[in-house]
């Protein structure tokens, strides 16, 4: 690669940590734009809207448009309105994102699918029991994404990833995760950008959920150690990354080697 064609990068973790900047991110953005690289942001955050995200990005110092955002829950409104269009939806998510749920038909009492977007106090015993009794009823579900955990201010919590094994191996049927870890995203941001995988560099502090999947489509791949990165689960991956990084702000040195 003779500099990247395009960088994709994760928020949580990578930009912010806790939607408080990273330093030197700001410049890092900055530098691309300049440089006339194609930026895209693909984000499993289901608490805010695009509109949100860049709204406090902007705050912060980065200059991002909401069109540069891909979210689980934009993803997943494009899935169910090609895969269950017009079908009535109970949706089991934490945050308000309404504005980006546009289109689909919501109905908590009598759904025709489940839509699971990110984990948080509404995820009770009783309601994740209801989503498996609906599953054993042959209720499809759809999770926005498939990950393990997020990073909160005082600590690890457990996302919706967690969730999902039970789930499937009560009820014998599989839950279709859009979000990352899933090649959808990845693809829409290649899309977005119109820069093919093998000329795209991903940036991610989450290795199976972000770094090897992009590399997996041809993407080089920059782990940094911000975010929810343990470098107990680096060393123990048979896979590795491509690259890593202290931080985002070791970006623009990297990239000028590739």
């Amino acid at each position: 690669m003779t500099g990247p064609g395009g960088v994709l990068f994760d928020i949580e973790g990578v930009l912010v940590t806790s939607w408080r900047a990273v330093p030197g991110a700001a410049e890092v953005l900055s530098g691309l734009r300049d440089r006339g690289v194609p930026r895209a942001f693909l984000t499993n955050t289901t608490s805010r809207t695009c509109a949100e995200i860049a709204a406090t990005l902007n705050d912060l110092g980065m200059r991002v448009d909401s069109s540069e955002i891909l979210t689980a829950v934009s993803l997943t409104v494009d899935y169910l309105g090609r895969t269950y269009p017009g079908r009535r939806c109970w949706v089991l998510n934490h945050g308000a994102v309404d504005a980006d749920l546009d289109g689909i038909v919501r109905d908590d009492d009598d759904p025709e699918v489940v839509v699971l977007g990110g984990a948080g106090p509404e995820f009770t015993h009783r309601a994740v029991s209801r989503v498996a009794d609906l599953m054993l009823d042959g209720v499809p579900v759809v999770a926005m994404h498939r990950a393990m955990s997020w990073q909160s201010d005082d600590g690890l919590r457990l996302d919706t990833g967690a969730y999902l094994p039970g789930l499937e191996e009560l009820s014998g049927r599989t839950v279709v995760a859009v979000g990352k870890p899933s090649m959808q995203g990845f693809l829409a941001a290649s899309d977005l950008m119109g820069v093919d995988p093998d000329r795209m560099v991903v940036v991610g502090d989450d290795l199976h959920g972000e770094v090897l999947p992009g590399q997996r489509l041809g993407m080089t791949g920059v782990l940094v150690r911000t975010g929810k990165f343990r470098r107990s689960v680096l060393e123990l991956s048979v896979e590795r990354p491509d690259h890593v990084v202290d931080s985002v702000a070791d970006l623009p040195a990297l990239l000028a080697t590739l």
